[in-house]
């Protein structure tokens, strides 16, 4: 027996192998080293058979832990992105954790490696694995693989026969490139009954017959997207590094490193050096020497170099299609490269549009366009060239510009801003734009003020209001000059950029002085004049104005004059053939028709800006977020809360704005209380009022919480938020819906002639204008307190009135989601008769069905006094539990350990004879302890 110091440590078992220098074993030895049908054993390294040591500081990452745990379940787990993912370190951690089982089997595979030396190491991973296993019995041994084919049988069936599953890690499979290994590897897979689990990280997707497995809902995949760190990863990463990053910071490093986790450790070394590194984050970038190195050498050397050269010249842009890489590299396969690039994902990703549209990774993106600066001047001249007539060709008159500006083409931007201004105006800014375009000379500018302008809105355009601002100053100077007819267009022109500036900047004063300003310059008609004079520019005034006034009416929460604005900038817009100004508008348009209760209106609307040739392009994710949205709205009144999680999913990037942030929180909140989670609904709701925009968005978030609130419990704290809103002064319509939210509290409470004052008419003349959710509510919650009264007659009129409303438009959750007694109203109703037998029929039928799904409450008998009064601390604690804080919430409010607080909370169960947080609040009010 060698010595203990001897002995070589393979993933946590020893194995009784003679090591030689290094630590490899010696040549010739026996065991799980040795190689059948070879003169002389291959040596093996130790360090191959282990789990690779984890970098310092050790981040530990639970979710995809649990992943990997999930996937192990089945045959193969696979674990593939381009370098620097954190493949290795995420591997290697759930290799190390001690889960209760014996570790995995572990062989890093290296590059150039043949089928005999994978086997070699394969055998001695695999032996050792499954020797000395703990509560199982006497177990065939997996025999030494041989590089022969026909000897596989052998092995699979010692697989087959074991007990337990033998877990088998291969790090860096992509290297593995010998068919007939990959092929053996296959056969074990398929043959091993079971007993083998895969574990594969790998650069690429490995040549193995995945679809099988993925057909068969066998495969577990993990990519970039899941290895990409979180928000809270990043901080606790920092953390570990000492890096003191101020949490607001935080979201702008991860979208920086695109949650690339050798991005996050490169940025974490720089920041620590850093005095403010809240400010070094925006400086950070793929262009610095230690990130662009590693690039370079893991990321683009193993491309081959066609491929590269694609990348390298679609970085001109920052996002392309496969006509525009086609355009750029003068390629006919630019796209087919790019596609086959993506779909190894981590360094190039795509919208998943049709046609798709590529970006790069941040920081892979920062290292191409500085190798871009480095071009000669007429080549890179030449791509900008190339991709400007693309745009323009294209209708993107906003990145033909830049190019054509970047390009030194001065003519044709300045033709591009007097023709295509309308189409100029930035509406999302959430999107990259690279580097500013060089300035024009003083002669050009001088010659054409026009060109300042166009500068001007570029730079608006990125978002850059300040250097727009200069341009514009610049222009005006020059343009004093200017003969009348050209002097009028050129104030036009400007008068557009100030509203555009304007409104970027936030000034909706300014806005509204700049919309006035802008629609002066209208042509007037004189005596004799052709009536069709102007029209087309007078439509693009509208359109222009219209849209800014509809975007300021939005950001402010008046929702009924966003409607209207917007309604009148599609329609000039159509006029003037601004398919992006109509695109803006009909998304929006579609939003506020299905906030408003149209839902008709609304999934046309919406459907119809997703068909736009616009909402196609990279650049227009904003507009289709918001289409989105209207469409998840449409179905959380309809009651289809699959479908309006799905379209909820697909409108983040219209989030980013606060009015489509509230209106977004009010859906999800729904979901989340009907899905049973009322904690989380209520926190959506709060921290969107705490930034919702304008009085009537706050007042739909108020009444939203207030309800839910007094749906689990806690109506005081409901009522206190209702009435303090309706004393803060006229909410607009939004006093309406705070109107119907306190009534339905005070029904809650059991106080229905308080629910009935403080119910608004809802048939008066100005409910009109409501919201049709806002009336529909009203009038069903007055048909419940009619019914209640005991003026059946008169409650199944109103539940008529409620229901030729709600049918047209298809809306179901005001009946689904109401108050208990509304399923017993409808079915009297059924009995009464009604012009609407089958809707009514439906959802009886359904509350039928979701009563039967609820699990029964433990019945009580007579009320009776506690057994065993609750103590002081249990008394506090109770009313801590009407909230809606978490058991560690109020731990940290009374400054009592978490399991503390979850003993008292059981003890408070008990002495009430309740099994749920809502039935022991329930159960205390009865008993007036709180």
């Amino acid at each position: 027996m060698p010595e203990e110091a001897d002995r070589v440590e393979v993933a946590g078992a020893p194995t009784d192998v003679p090591t030689g220098p290094h630590g490899s074993a010696a040549p010739g030895a026996g065991g799980p080293a040795s190689s059948v049908g070879t003169p002389l054993a291959l040596p093996l390294l130790a360090s191959r058979l282990a789990p690779a040591a984890l970098p310092e500081p050790v981040l530990v990452r639970p979710r995809l832990l649990a992943r990997l745990d999930q996937g192990v379940a089945g045959p193969v787990t696979l674990v593939s992105a381009p370098a620097g993912w954190g493949k290795t370190t995420l591997l290697a951690s759930w290799a190390r954790a001690d889960g209760g089982e014996p570790p995995p089997a572990w062989v890093a595979v290296e590059e150039g490696d043949t089928g005999e030396r994978f086997w070699s190491y394969l055998a001695a991973a695999l032996r050792t694995a499954t020797e000395g296993v703990p509560d199982e019995g006497p177990q065939p041994p997996v025999p030494d693989i041989p590089p022969r084919p026909d000897q596989l049988e052998l092995v699979a069936a010692a697989l087959a026969a074991r007990e337990h599953p033998v877990r088998l890690v291969l790090d860096d499979l992509h290297r593995i490139t010998d068919p007939a290994a990959l092929a053996g590897l296959e056969f074990l897979l398929r043959h091993a009954e079971g007993r083998l689990r895969l574990v594969a990280g790998a650069r690429t997707e490995p040549p193995l017959a995945l679809h099988r497995w993925r057909l068969a809902g066998e495969l577990t995949e993990v990519g970039p997207d899941e290895l990409a760190f979180t928000d809270d990863e990043v901080a606790d990463l920092l953390v570990a590094h000492g890096v003191p990053l101020p949490a607001a910071a935080v979201p702008r490093l991860r979208e920086r490193t695109g949650g690339w986790a050798a991005g996050l450790r490169f940025a974490a070394l720089a920041l620590r050096a850093q005095a403010d590194p809240a400010r070094a984050v925006e400086r950070f970038g793929g262009d610095q020497p230690n990130v662009a190195a590693y690039l370079r050498d893991e990321v683009l050397a193993p491309l081959d170099p066609d491929a590269r050269n694609v990348l390298r010249r679609s970085a001109v842009a920052a996002a392309v299609c496969a006509d525009l890489a086609d355009a750029v590299t003068g390629r006919a396969d630019a796209g087919q490269v790019l596609a086959d690039l993506a779909r190894e994902g981590g360094f190039l990703e795509h919208d998943g549009g049709s046609p798709p549209w590529y970006r790069c990774h941040p920081l892979l993106a920062d290292l191409l366009r500085d190798e871009l600066g480095r071009l000669p001047a007429e080549e890179l001249r030449d791509l900008h060239l190339r991709a400007a007539g693309w745009y323009a060709g294209h209708d993107r008159p906003a990145e033909a510009l830049r190019h054509a500006l970047a390009g030194g083409e001065w003519n044709r931007a300045t033709e591009l801003l007097i023709a295509r201004w309308p189409e100029l105006a930035p509406y999302d800014l959430d999107q990259p734009t690279g580097p500013p375009p060089p300035e024009p000379p003083a002669d050009a500018v001088h010659r054409d003020p026009e060109l300042a302008l166009a500068c001007a809105a570029e730079r608006a355009y990125a978002g850059d209001v300040d250097a727009a601002r200069g341009h514009l100053r610049r222009a005006v100077d020059q343009a004093r000059a200017l003969p009348a007819p050209r002097r009028d267009r050129f104030r036009r022109l400007a008068t557009a950029l100030e509203l555009t500036l304007a409104r970027l900047a936030g000034d909706h004063a300014e806005v509204h002085r700049a919309a006035d300003r802008l629609f002066a310059t209208r042509t007037a008609v004189g005596p004799g004049d052709d009536p069709r004079a102007g029209v087309e520019e007078d439509a693009d005034t509208q359109a222009v104005a219209g849209t800014a006034l509809g975007l300021v009416a939005l950001a402010e929460g008046e929702l009924s004059v966003a409607g209207e604005r917007f309604a009148e900038g599609r329609a000039a817009a159509q006029r003037a053939g601004r398919p992006r100004t109509e695109l803006v508008c009909a998304s929006r348009s579609a939003l506020l028709a299905a906030i408003l209760g149209g839902l008709r209106a609304a999934e046309r609307t919406a459907r119809e800006a997703l068909a736009m040739p616009a909402c196609q392009a990279w650049s227009s994710r904003l507009d289709c977020g918001y289409a989105y949205l209207a469409l998840a709205i449409v179905a959380c009144y309809r009651d289809e809360s699959a479908e309006a999680a799905a379209n909820l999913a697909l409108a983040w990037p219209a989030i980013v704005e606060p009015g489509a942030a509230a209106l977004a929180a009010l859906c999800r909140a729904e979901l989340l209380a009907a899905a049973g989670q009322p904690a989380d609904a209520l926190r959506a709701l709060a921290e969107a009022r705490k930034g919702a925009p304008g009085l009537e968005l706050a007042a739909w978030l108020t009444a939203a919480e207030a309800q839910l609130r007094a749906a689990v419990g806690d109506v005081d704290n409901a009522r206190a938020l209702l009435t303090d809103a309706l004393r803060g002064g006229d909410a607009g319509v939004g006093a309406a819906a705070l109107g119907v939210a306190l009534a339905r509290v005070e029904l809650r409470a059991g106080n229905p002639p308080a629910a009935g004052r403080a119910l608004p008419d809802w048939a008066a003349p100005d409910a009109q204008s409501w919201p049709l959710p806002v009336r529909l509510a009203a009038g069903l919650l007055d048909a419940v307190l009619a019914r209640d009264g005991g003026d059946d007659r008169r409650a199944g009129r109103i539940l008529e009135q409620v229901l030729d409303l709600a049918e047209p438009e298809g809306h179901r959750r005001v009946f689904t989601r109401a108050e208990p007694g509304v399923r017993d109203l409808l079915a009297a109703h059924l009995d009464s008769g009604t012009a609407h037998w089958t809707t009514v029929s439906d959802l009886v039928r359904g509350a039928d069905e979701r009563r039967a799904d609820e699990p029964a409450e433990r019945p009580r008998g007579p009320e009776r006094a506690l057994d065993e009064p609750l103590t002081e601390r249990e008394l506090t604690i109770l009313r801590y539990l009407q909230s809606i804080l978490s058991n560690v919430e109020i731990a940290s409010e009374l400054s009592l350990s978490v399991n503390t607080v979850k003993t008292h909370v059981r003890n408070i169960y008990r002495k009430l004879d309740a099994t749920r947080r809502r039935e022991a609040v329930r159960r205390a009010r009865e008993l007036r302890l709180i």
